[in-house]
């Protein structure tokens, strides 16, 4: 099922708010994102790297990471009120003006 980054915003927040604790503050969110960033890299490492993973390493994926990194990236934009579609399109007409000529684009033929 699709789910515009709205949906999974609100969705993030209606688990979120079930709790008293809400969400962390931005600095242990920070923390959690970077232990997540890590956790991501021990992965990629894993699977492209030179370094196998130990037979009694828990079985985790890039994906279950890049979900971990999705939720807390919500959560961030949700504690402090940033909606994260505006946020994308904001990044995208960056890239799209200042960073337009910086790469080859491919031949459209």
């Amino acid at each position: 099922m699709k789910k515009s980054l709205d949906d999974i915003q609100h969705e993030v927040d209606q688990y979120i708010s079930q709790f008293k604790e809400g969400y962390f503050s931005p600095l242990a969110m920070l923390a959690r994102m970077s232990e997540e960033v890590g956790e991501l890299a021990r992965e990629v490492n894993h699977s492209f790297g030179e370094k196998p993973k130990k037979t009694d390493e828990a079985d985790n994926s890039i994906e279950l990471e890049l979900g971990d990194i999705l939720f807390i990236t919500v959560c961030f934009a949700n504690s402090l009120g940033i909606n994260l579609t505006e946020a994308h399109n904001k990044v995208m007409h960056k890239f799209n003006t200042r960073d337009a000529n910086r790469w080859t684009k491919k031949n459209t033929d």
